[in-house]
């Protein structure tokens, strides 16, 4: 039985409330209306039910608290304060400031305690499912003695209204995944209005058609009924559990329940008559009552012994089990074997060659013999993305040893569950689609980046050699919009040979995420004792073929299935006296982070005729082929036709390369 509540704890919910008037206030920025109303919903979840150690966030087997619900970052801010988090009081004096520990949206990586990004809503509920993924796969591969932790949520009407809930939401229920359990802050209120303007479902019938177990809450102040819901939420073990509480934004403010309360600071002559209602000092501002601080350092010991407990788990199971658990740090490690270079597969010269999808597939598969925490799937295209793993089993509801994720045509919900994986730990997860795609989980794709995690990206079927489907299937954009997404790193390989590679580039990319490009239709494989080693891929870019002599006066540049362009151009040109140097260009991102010198070498200042060749728009390239550079590349919609016939009628051809060298070295 749950100790009663006392005035400690409603002070400690109105500390809460009002350092989120007055951090918000300070700013003249924010939204205080959230975190006002669910302070109370918080309070009893830190206090009373998330596992979690304020001495050491980075604790393994930690609950995982994710505020979805990110605009209402104050109240995250508040509870890491108050429990005991390396966060000054200052920084939340500092909140919205330049190089505050107190961004508008929580951060990670940037504040500590704070398990994820959350700013577009409902990237946050989304990206626990990959949390509580991860948690499940660590405890089938290890046991409840070493992982056995909770995922938590506080997330907002916005959050499940956001398409990417929808698809999580079923994903969760029909994974059956009973360590995710949120609190949906149920405050009719959004920045419109009432929530009715455009939203009327049940959102519990909703989430029970997922298969979630649903509870409610009528009142967000009633401390016994929030305790006895969390309880109820715990003990479930069959199903995901949602909480509906019904809040009020803004509670105790002269603007509660009215839309003005959730993205603005509350006028000061309002802040006055809300700090009567609570019988708060109205002077100093950021008042902590020494009682209610109190309270919530109780987490800090609670939090110690709770570790402490865990340790001695830990060491009889290291004891017992000293290989298993040597897996165990290797996978949090993400400790890859010293000779995973030589184990990946090797490709064989052949003018019809293999689609780079194919030579994918069996990377993939070399790779997740050496990598027990290599887990992977696809977007329900499996087949065409050729990434299933030989006797990987299916991850799915009853066994979460499988190491075949089925995502289905959640393509966006995918995204964010390999955030929330790569974040959890334990796990390198990879998921697939057709490139089009990226469209379609651009918010998560661009998270992952933002975040630095190691969200593996597969996508097949890389240009207008895609082929019949048409311009609704064909990438033209889309490699240009994610070579500008900062801290990323694109690999588009030329050829069989430079697939494995591509691979370890990404293996290898501990804090990053990485987007794998690989073709539909079948391309040339070089022959490696005539052209440069594959293994250049890892440096982004490197001379496939020198031009006779050494002395290039063009240089050709060029990507994917089009790289084979380039080779055949070459000898084209050498027959007419044109000395020309191809390179292979599989990544911008990692042939920039390479020393002057080596890009200097590849591409040499002095060689200012080049081209560039790439099924896909020309934004970009200027930056390698300078200012009298030529492309051949694509500045229109594909069409609908059989790939090859879809190529050359749209200029992809050797002649094509030739002629643009030519008029390159024109000027």
């Amino acid at each position: 039985m749950s100790k009663a509540f006392d005035q400690a704890d409603t002070l400690a919910i109105n500390t809460i409330r009002m350092l989120a008037v007055d951090a918000t206030a300070k700013a003249n920025s924010g939204h205080p209306g959230m975190p006002m109303g669910m302070a109370a919903v918080a309070h009893v979840l830190w206090s009373r039910h998330l596992k979690h150690n304020p001495a050491n966030p980075h604790w393994v087997d930690r609950d995982r608290f994710v505020l979805s619900a990110g605009h209402g970052s104050m109240l995250i801010y508040a509870l890491l304060h108050l429990h005991g988090y390396n966060l000054p009081l200052e920084e939340l004096k500092n909140f919205r400031q330049w190089g505050s520990k107190t961004p508008g949206h929580p951060e990670y990586g940037h504040t500590e305690g704070v398990e994820t990004t959350t700013g577009p809503l409902g990237q946050g509920i989304a990206t626990a499912t990959g949390f509580a993924m991860g948690e499940a796969i660590m405890a089938g591969r290890f046991g409840k003695e070493l992982v056995s932790h909770r995922t938590w949520v506080i997330a907002s009407d916005g959050d499940v209204q956001e398409g990417v809930s929808h698809e999580a939401g079923s994903l969760a229920g029909h994974l059956k995944l009973a360590n995710l359990k949120v609190l949906y802050d149920d405050n009719h209120i959004s920045i419109e209005g009432d929530t009715q303007l455009a939203f009327s479902e049940d959102v519990l019938k909703r989430y029970e058609a997922y298969g979630w177990h649903t509870l409610r809450v009528a009142d967000a102040n009633d401390l016994e009924a929030l305790d006895k819901a969390m309880a109820e939420a715990e003990a479930e073990t069959t199903r995901p559990t949602i909480i509906a509480v019904r809040s009020h934004i803004g509670y105790g403010s002269p603007l509660q329940d009215n839309a003005k309360v959730h993205g603005s600071a509350i006028p000061a002559d309002m802040i006055v008559k809300t700090k009567e209602f609570f019988k708060w000092p109205q002077e100093p501002t950021f008042y902590i009552p020494e009682e209610a601080k109190k309270r919530c350092l109780e987490s800090v010991e609670k939090g110690k012994k709770a570790e402490a407990d865990w340790n001695v788990q830990r060491d009889a199971y290291a004891k017992a089990n000293a290989d298993k658990f040597k897996q165990f740090q290797q996978a949090l490690a993400k400790e890859l074997p010293a000779d995973l270079e030589s184990k990946l597969p090797t490709f064989p010269a052949d003018e019809k060659g293999l689609a780079t999808r194919q030579a994918s597939g069996k990377t993939i598969n070399a790779i997740a013999k050496e990598v027990p925490f290599f887990y992977g799937g696809s977007a329900d295209l499996a087949g065409s993305n050729d990434t299933l793993i030989d006797k990987g089993g299916d991850f799915e509801a009853g066994n979460y040893l499988g190491r075949i994720f089925h995502f289905g045509i959640r393509e966006h919900g995918m995204a964010a569950a390999l955030n929330g994986m790569a974040l959890h730990g334990g796990v390198i997860p990879f998921g697939a689609t057709f490139l089009m795609f990226n469209d379609y989980m651009k918010p998560a794709y661009r998270l992952a980046h933002l975040m630095g995690v190691q969200s593996i990206f597969v996508y097949t079927h890389d240009s207008i050699g895609q082929g019949e489907d048409g311009p609704t299937h064909q990438p033209v954009e889309t490699l240009a919009a994610m070579r500008a997404t900062p801290n990323g790193c694109v690999l588009r390989p030329g050829d069989s040979g430079e697939v494995p590679y591509a691979w370890l580039a990404a293996l290898q990319r501990k804090n990053a995420p990485t987007a794998l490009v690989f073709s539909r239709q079948a391309m040339p494989t070089f022959d490696r004792t005539k052209f440069a080693p594959a293994s250049g891929t890892l440096k982004g870019a490197y001379t496939l073929s020198e031009a006779k002599g050494g002395k290039p006066q063009v240089i050709l540049m060029g990507t994917g299935s089009e790289l084979q362009l380039c080779v055949k151009a070459q000898e084209m040109l050498e027959k007419e006296g044109v000395a020309a140097r191809v390179v292979s260009f599989p990544s911008w991102e990692l042939f920039a982070a390479q020393p002057a010198a080596y890009q200097n070498e590849v591409l040499p200042p002095a060689v200012t005729a080049r081209v560039a060749v790439e099924a896909a728009t020309s934004f970009g390239w200027q930056r390698w082929t300078g200012s009298k550079g030529r492309f051949v590349t694509l500045e229109r919609f594909g069409a609908s036709a059989p790939g090859g016939v879809a190529l050359k009628n749209l200029g992809f051809t050797p002649e094509a390369v030739v002629k643009a060298a030519k008029e390159s070295m024109a000027g």
